[in-house]
């Protein structure tokens, strides 16, 4: 299980989390469901991970991350 928060600080508890910068979240959403991955649509829900994803699937993933964080930062 894994959430992303956009913030240049660790995230440990809900008060962390809601410091986040919210406006980026929706960009990197839309930016990796182009890419064909659904995500949760809240960065206050979770990614869960299972066996049921292979190691492409998990590499796949990866790889459309650094190409959206790529896009939204610039």
């Amino acid at each position: 299980m894994l959430s992303i928060f956009f913030t240049g600080t660790s995230v440990n508890d809900f008060a962390e989390a809601a410091n986040a910068d919210a406006k980026i979240f929706p960009k990197f959403f839309h930016a990796m469901l182009k890419r064909g991955c659904y995500l949760p649509p809240s960065a206050f829900e979770s990614w869960f991970l299972n066996d049921a994803l292979s190691y492409e699937d998990i590499d796949y993933t990866v790889n459309a991350a650094r190409e959206t964080l790529l896009e939204i930062a610039g």
